[in-house]
């Protein structure tokens, strides 16, 4: 896919949605932060619906790190892997407290080391909560980019890589929720919806045919 391609792909996106961000609800960096770990292979509507009701009650490291993990349970046990999910944030919590004097830290190193932070949840609490340029690879963005043609790539960090080297940089910003949105409601992944698609002129996708209206 050429240059010329992408810009418009963004132009549309942008014009669809000037100011995207996440479908995870928060008000902090930190509560960004347990969103996205509890996130992990559960939908944002679960999150929401559990952090709905922990953090009118704790909604800072040291009020989390009171409840333990069997408290904290409580409230995710509605979440998949929630056994596992309560014992990192508990340990996340403890080490913002002791590493980071409570806060959220904002470069990828010191988010990395937390537990339950891999890459891409790092990429997220970067680009939602600190606003760099960071592209978090989901299942969503992994299709749309190879699908449409994009960025494709073999594995998510080659697609993260390309991605960030081929948007042009005025997209950089906000690319990655579109491409998110884009894959959960438009470019899904059984039936996308090729017909009803405002990139789909643009869309290198061979098989389109097959799903236009």
């Amino acid at each position: 896919m050429n240059k010329e391609k992408r810009t418009e792909i963004f132009t549309r996106l942008r014009q669809a949605n000037p100011t995207p961000t996440t479908e995870l609800n928060y008000a902090s960096p930190f509560e960004l932060l347990i969103a996205v770990i509890l996130s992990a292979q559960a939908t944002d509507v679960g999150v929401n619906k559990a952090t709905a009701k922990l953090y009118p009650v704790a909604n800072t490291p040291e009020e989390i790190l009171a409840l333990g993990v069997d408290g904290l349970k409580e409230y995710i046990k509605t979440i998949g892997l929630y056994n596992s999910k309560a014992e990192n944030v508990i340990k996340t919590c403890l080490a913002l407290i002791e590493k980071h004097g409570g806060e959220v830290p904002d470069n990828r190193e010191d988010l990395e080391a937390l537990p339950g932070v891999g890459r891409k949840t790092a990429n997220v609490v970067l680009n939602t909560a600190f606003g760099q340029p960071a592209m978090a690879v989901d299942t969503h963005i992994f299709r749309v980019s190879n699908r449409t043609g994009i960025a494709p790539g073999k594995n998510v960090l080659e697609v993260e890589k390309r991605l960030m080297r081929v948007v042009p940089k005025e997209f950089l910003l906000d690319a990655h929720h579109w491409l998110i949105l884009h894959g959960r409601y438009t470019c899904t992944a059984r039936k996308p919806k090729c017909g009803a698609c405002i990139i789909e002129d643009l869309c290198e996708f061979k098989q389109k045919r097959d799903y236009m209206e």
